[in-house]
């Protein structure tokens, strides 16, 4: 298996990514292959500095950087030989069975639709995000930015995507998928929700449970916790403030840290036809590592294989 990085992405980039790579490279088995995509110069300069050598790294060229300021659309068409632009060719080719960055992630929306394109059958592929709940365990929300509007088909295909993420990648054998509303009750809601819900009860697809309201997030009611992409981004934001509020007010619990983004590592684009995972901007070493671990994950449950069947 070989997993591709990009190196210029990211806040901390090349160090932290090539860093990341390192630690990932020590828990990853030994038949899975590195491909780090940036500039070779810097790349090498790193691993010789660490005194890395190993035939599982192999490093591909790519001197062009898209920023954070670059537009998405446009970005790719105009810097082909930036590191997320040769990615997505590799990808595109089957040369790296998946592709991670912690870069632009329009741009890594944007190659994702264009480059390796969207599942037959998905009208919008999202991104999920990481609920941590207080018994132990882990939950999903999504969609979490990609589609800041949504209809009501949208929505009810994100509960089949994170139920099939949940299976195969969480191991939970029968997800319990909750449609996030202001309330309970089947009418209440938005034109939007109120809609979903007539679909999604009906689905034989995933086990609805119905609407969850905003204080049953962390609770585990639900595994899967679907809703459009302006209300999930809202929610993640959330969540990343009260963990860095509750940092800055010298506040330790276990349970709090878990809302660590070093924990996660990334999410998968779910929906495309092909392993991409994008990483949190401000990624470091630790979170690095943990976004090929996930990539690595991803690819060996076959999750997008998977998905192509669902959607035939």
């Amino acid at each position: 298996m070989k997993l591709g990085l990009d190196i210029s992405g990211g806040d901390f980039a090349p160090r932290a990514n090539v860093l990341g790579a390192i630690l990932a490279l020590e828990q990853l088995p030994d038949d899975v292959e590195l491909v780090l995509i940036g500039r070779e110069n810097d790349i090498t300069s790193i691993l010789e500095e660490k005194g890395v050598k190993s035939d599982r790294i192999s490093v591909v060229d790519a001197p062009d950087v898209i920023t954070m300021e670059d537009h998405p659309t446009r970005a790719i068409p105009q810097k082909p030989n930036s590191s997320i632009s040769v990615g997505f060719e590799l990808l595109s080719q089957n040369k790296i069975d998946s592709f991670a960055s912690t870069g632009n992630t329009g741009a890594m929306l944007v190659g994702s639709m264009y480059k390796v394109n969207a599942i037959p059958g998905v009208i919008r592929p999202c991104i999920t995000s990481v609920l941590p709940t207080v018994n132990g365990g882990d939950s999903i929300i999504l969609d979490v930015g990609a589609n800041a509007d949504c209809k009501p088909d949208v929505l009810y295909q994100f509960a089949s995507l994170g139920s099939l993420y949940a299976k195969n990648v969480m191991n939970i054998s029968d997800p319990r998928i909750g449609l996030l509303n202001i309330g309970e009750e089947e009418g209440k809601g938005n034109l939007l929700t109120q809609s979903a819900y007539k679909l999604m009860k009906e689905s034989k697809d995933f086990n609805f449970i119905g609407n969850i309201e905003g204080r049953d997030l962390f609770t585990g009611k639900a595994d899967v916790v679907v809703c459009d992409g302006f209300t999930g981004n809202v929610v993640l934001k959330q969540a990343e403030g009260m963990y860095t509020i509750t940092r800055q007010l010298g506040i330790k619990d276990d349970y709090l840290e878990r809302f660590n983004y070093e924990n996660y590592g990334g999410t998968p684009i779910l929906g495309v036809n092909s392993d991409v995972i994008i990483g949190h901007g401000i990624s470091n070493d630790v979170a690095v590592k943990g976004m090929l671990c996930l990539a690595y994950d991803v690819a060996k449950s076959e999750l997008t294989q998977k998905i192509k069947e669902a959607f035939k």
